[in-house]
């Protein structure tokens, strides 16, 4: 983006077009930063939780001073890894690495593993591929056949939309699978809507019918896929009646998608994050992405897959939690907390037990599965900081809460999960306040521990603007880019590709597309093929204790509990509420605007009952991102369960039922 700043004050935002991916310039959200830097609920100064419960305004130098003292009795009653260091996504950039540097030059600290977004389908693509690549955004446009599964990306990836529109103007066919009929399935030629959770028996039973039917790409399986007979031999009970059975989806459409992904090509595939938030959800991305190899439409234009590109990633790992922070010591740093059973494991922690948080980038009160759990386990500790913009949930339990910049306040290099662009983001405007960047707080609190100053210089950028360009800048220089370059534009990644895999080399241990993989089974004690297993928690074979699937994705104008506050979004978003599908409501003799009790054993939440026509019978929808000042945390109801691979979380393993409030 753009930005414009009067006489110090950000004025306006507008398109970058030296970005291909992005060229049309930021959705609502981005737009609403206009609001969001300047918004009355801004913390500008350190404030410290008094007696009664309400926070009061502190020098920092009190807040240093306190800091240093609760940290170190914790350190000297339980060691440092009494202290728990949680970092979300918030603000990203190559500057959060100070955090973990920080807590490794203070001795060490517990941290957690496992990620709440996206984890499942990066592992499950790097078991199949080797590596997260994909093709170039725009490359889209090529595909003659493009599914969406599982992603609505006329919200959550607007700019993807753009080159579907493209490729549609071409004649391309474009498919959308989601249980609820959306903003992006409007444009589609057809919509599938299976039963929540069962994504993998559907392409396992699509991939049953492309064999038997013969329509695999002989030449490309034999070059560039290893256990095709295998996994031929795997899909031969998935019929199209038992996917109907086990899918409620019309073995009609069951052909007729079957028919389209063995005949149409290129064909490219587009997998959202909420498909992989399911127990069983690793083993469905394998079979999905199986669909892919079997038919050769990948390392091709407009053939490949659509997940996560992660050609930026180039200055260490991302939210990779097996690269990053397996469940295991790290030196002095203990990785030993799920993110997905935050609150439980925060609760078990022994030798040492947990003393002390400290969060940043992230509100896991509200965010995290188990809202209960993680209240209890924040509520036990001796004492926490919490580092926001605002008094989100989690910010509210905290006894510091310290104001964190904007990401128009600090000068920082940012890659993507999409596009293969680094660029800069410049510093364009002084933090307000007393707001103080993360990095300044790590240097502050580390003199105040008695750290010495060659030490924090040796991980931290000093305070001045041209101090911080000068640490991007050694960051940069191995990879032979310079902050000038990336000040007149977006810079390619060194790699990034076009066409992901156009060479036919996978870095997988057979060098080939795998259809088996052995370390599925030796790392995740899952089946070495792609196969289904009913999840954890589920109303797809009728015998769940609650009758109906909560789903909980994201909303087109949030991202999570950010933004959802600011006015010019409370324009389109009232607030929570329940949406269900009109067969649901009837039975349960509810009407439009009443107000519902949504329970189950963990919790409820009681909303306003809005009716969705394009909603499957037997799911109900209440999107995440409201907190529990606002009435609407999902979290309330979700148990804390890990993926069957990448330490993800299985928001979606949640049943419940609704009645109409008394």
């Amino acid at each position: 983006m753009k930005v414009r700043v009067e006489e110090g004050r950000l004025v306006s935002i507008d398109p970058h077009p030296g970005n291909r991916a992005t060229p049309e310039g930021p959705c609502l959200k981005g737009l609403s930063y206009l609001e969001r830097v300047y918004s009355p609920e801004r913390i500008l100064h350190p404030l410290r939780r008094k007696p009664d419960g309400g926070f009061e305004r502190i020098q920092w130098d009190d807040a240093f001073d306190l800091m240093a003292e609760r940290l170190t009795k914790a350190k000297a009653k339980g060691g440092p890894q009494s202290v728990l260091y949680y970092a979300g996504s918030g603000t990203k950039g190559l500057l959060n690495g100070c955090g973990l540097a920080f807590w490794r030059l203070f001795g060490g600290c517990t941290t957690t593993y496992g990620d709440l977004c996206w984890p499942t389908g990066l592992e499950a693509t790097r078991l199949t591929l080797g590596d997260n690549r994909a093709n170039a955004p725009w490359d889209l446009a090529h595909a003659r056949l493009i599914v969406m599964w599982g992603k609505n990306a006329a919200e959550t990836n607007l700019h993807q939309m753009r080159f579907v529109e493209q490729a549609l103007e071409r004649g391309a066919t474009f498919i959308v699978i989601d249980p609820r009929r959306t903003q992006t399935s409007e444009r589609a030629h057809l919509l599938v809507q299976p039963k929540p959770g069962t994504d993998g028996a559907l392409a396992l039973g699509l991939a049953h019918l492309i064999i038997q039917e013969g329509l695999v790409d002989r030449d490309f399986i034999e070059a560039h896929v290893h256990g095709y007979e295998a996994f031929a031999r795997s899909v031969e009970p998935w019929t199209p009646d038992r996917t109907e059975a086990v899918t409620d989806v019309p073995a009609v459409y069951i052909r007729r998608l079957a028919e389209d992904l063995g005949r149409v090509k290129p064909a490219t595939i587009c997998v959202g994050f909420g498909m992989q938030r399911y127990t069983n959800s690793g083993q469905t991305i394998r079979a999905i992405l199986a669909l892919l190899a079997i038919t050769g439409n990948i390392g091709k234009p407009g053939a490949g897959w659509i997940y996560a590109n992660l050609a930026t990633q180039i200055f260490g790992s991302v939210k990779d939690p097996l690269d990053c922070y397996p469940p295991e010591e790290q030196g002095a740093v203990r990785v030993s907390v799920s993110v997905a059973r935050l609150g439980r494991d925060m609760l078990a922690q022994r030798n040492p037990e947990l003393s002390f948080a400290w969060v940043e980038r992230g509100n896991p009160v509200s965010q995290n599965p188990e809202t209960s759990k993680v209240l209890e386990a924040f509520r036990r500790l001796d004492f926490r900081v919490v580092v926001d913009e605002r008094l989100t949930d989690t910010a509210r339990e905290a006894d510091l809460v310290l104001p964190s910049k904007s990401l128009f306040e600090q000068s920082d290099v940012i890659g993507a999960y999409w596009h293969g662009y680094l660029q800069l983001r410049q510093k364009v405007i002084q933090p307000p306040g007393e707001v103080k960047p993360e990095s300044e707080i790590y240097r502050g609190l580390g003199l105040r521990l008695g750290m010495p100053q060659t030490e924090l210089d040796a991980i931290l950028p000093g305070v001045e603007d041209d101090a911080v360009e000068a640490w991007l800048q050694s960051r940069l220089d191995p990879f032979g880019i310079t902050l000038d370059q990336l000040r007149e534009g977006p810079v390619t990644a060194p790699g990034m590709e076009e066409i992901a895999f156009a060479d036919g080399v996978f870095p997988t241990p057979s060098g080939k597309i795998e259809l088996v993989s052995e370390e599925a089974v030796t790392r995740w004690n899952v089946d070495a093929l792609p196969s289904y297993r009913e999840p954890g928690e589920s109303t797809a074979s009728g015998r769940a204790k609650y009758p109906l699937q909560l789903l909980s994705p994201n909303t087109k104008n949030g991202i999570h509990s950010q933004f959802l506050t600011l006015q010019v979004i409370r324009q389109f978003e009232a607030g929570p509420m329940l949406f269900m599908g009109p067969e649901d409501a009837a039975t349960r003799g509810l009407r439009a605007g009443d107000d519902v009790r949504v329970f189950n054993d963990r919790g409820e939440l009681r909303l306003p009952l809005k009716i969705d026509f394009g909603l499957r019978a037997g799911v109900v929808i209440a999107v995440n991102g409201w907190e529990l000042q606002n009435g609407g945390t999902v979290n309330l109801l979700s148990e804390g369960r890990e993926t069957d691979m990448g330490h993800g979380a299985a928001f979606h393993d949640n049943v419940v039922n609704v009645e109409k409030s008394r």
